[in-house]
């Protein structure tokens, strides 16, 4: 370890280059539970892309595995390190290089903050539409290697169709660069998309080029309670198939809503079954939401609100992003990603609530139910090993019944190590094989985040 230290520190700051363990177990893991991590060897902070290029040259030199790290708020192992690795953080690379009022575009290193782009772009009138819960700490490095999105994808879409271009140091050093700054490009493959999701396994992303939008309206949202999750699945194709288009369309269940409650003491109505949350920011948000209280009237609802102002808009969005912390509090939590077609999301829910009781488990849901995007939390006593064992069991059997449906197993969070092997299960064997091809041309000594995908 100490030839590998040497090495680093032959192209980089003293202090950016760390070997304390106690500062190294720090970055060991995201905040996926279930997956294996180890401290790594040393932890990297460079501040330039020729430092980038220094650390990936000397990873190659000696073989040694490099692992890419944001704010590591990633739900599903992918930013997890491992024995004798590089941990490669590149928070310190936060800087926003340029934003374009006219062409609509910035350009950002891999640790600026989702939330920060999203203000500065709103000075400019712009927005970057992009939100996971985590925007306020989680990176747009880190969105780009998952692929993240949020609660507005339901109209405005995830990631991966706001980054145009990418600049990338290979494993071996050199700097790739993707895309394009313009609103067309078709010019060869579409690497861009490539590196999108690739959870860091094809080289370390040092800078993107985004597309940001119009600011839109203020938003306008009402909560709508409903008797059974079936009802809710229910109003949800509703809305859809009327053709509306809302901002947002959110959906929490019973245990849900009361565990936000317990901890935020929101006032929300605990009684229900499910509560779903829809939105608008078009020119008349008011006449939106009257259609959509009737279809969710009509589809079952007790109670329909609308929202008075956006004041009120904000705090019930609030109580949504509260879920996956107030969860947290009933126990430990495994997170699941199951996304599945809309008209399916309503036997979704019901299969969800099945496995719950057959593995004698709480399990909340929350769910972006616009995109048809679950996320059944599992609440288990990771201290009691029977408890444990069956709160895997139930996580598996969540992915399996997303399969079921014709869904995927992970609509925004991504891989990593927690869903390696239902990612060949999904892919299937000639998917899984073009894949592993795809990686060696990238990465032919398998040093980028190994272990992670398949």
């Amino acid at each position: 370890m100490s030839d590998l230290v040497d090495q680093l520190r032959e192209g980089l700051p003293e202090a950016a280059v760390v070997a304390d363990p106690d500062v190294t177990a720090a970055y060991q893991q995201d905040m996926a539970g279930f997956c294996d991590s180890a401290p790594p060897a040393v932890v990297v902070f460079p501040r330039t892309v020729e430092e980038v290029q220094h650390v990936m040259r000397t990873a190659t030199r000696l073989r040694v595995p490099v692992v890419p790290q944001g704010a590591r708020t990633g739900l599903s192992g992918a930013a997890n390190a491992s024995a004798g690795a590089i941990a490669l953080s590149l928070l310190r690379m936060d800087r926003i290089l340029e934003l374009d009022p006219v062409d609509r575009i910035a350009v950002v290193e891999p640790g600026v903050v989702n939330a920060e782009l999203s203000r500065a772009a709103a000075r400019h009138g712009l927005s970057y539409p992009p939100d996971p819960s985590s925007w306020e700490s989680c990176t747009v490095g880190g969105n780009i290697g998952t692929g993240a999105g949020g609660l507005c994808c339901v109209k405005y879409g995830v990631t991966a169709e706001y980054v145009l271009g990418l600049d990338v140091v290979l494993p071996d050093g050199r700097l790739l660069r993707t895309g394009r700054r313009t609103a067309k490009g078709v010019a060869g493959y579409d690497l861009t998309r490539l590196f999108v999701g690739a959870e860091g396994t094809l080289g370390v992303v040092v800078a993107a080029v985004v597309a940001l939008r119009p600011a839109p309206p203020p938003q306008l949202v009402l909560a709508a309670e409903f008797p059974s999750t079936d009802a809710a699945g229910a109003a949800v194709c509703a809305v859809m198939a009327a053709g509306h288009v809302p901002s947002l369309m959110e959906l929490m269940d019973t245990t849900t809503v009361r565990a936000v409650n317990a901890m935020a003491q929101m006032g929300l109505p605990d009684s229900t079954a499910a509560l779903l949350l829809v939105g608008f920011d078009s020119l008349d948000p008011t006449s939106d939401l009257a259609a959509v209280g009737e279809l969710c009237r009509e589809a079952g609802a007790t109670e329909v609100v609308p929202a008075a102002d956006s004041g009120e808009s904000e705090l019930l969005l609030e109580a949504r992003r509260l879920a996956l912390p107030a969860l947290d509090r009933l126990g430990t939590t495994m997170i699941d990603d199951v996304a599945v077609p809309r008209s399916r999301l309503g036997e979704m829910l019901a299969g969800v609530a099945r496995i719950a009781e057959e593995f004698r488990l709480t399990i909340g849901v929350c769910a972006h139910a616009g995109d048809g995007n679950t996320h059944p939390v599992v609440v288990f006593d990771a201290d009691d090993a029977d408890e444990s064992a069956r709160a895997r069991a139930s996580f598996d059997a969540i992915m399996a019944l997303g399969l079921e449906l014709g869904g995927t197993i992970t609509g925004e969070h991504g891989v990593g190590l927690l869903k390696k092997e239902w990612l060949a299960r999904e892919l299937g064997p000639v998917g899984l094989e073009v894949q592993r091809q795809v990686k060696a041309v990238f990465d032919p000594l398998g040093i980028m985040n190994p272990g992670k995908l398949f």
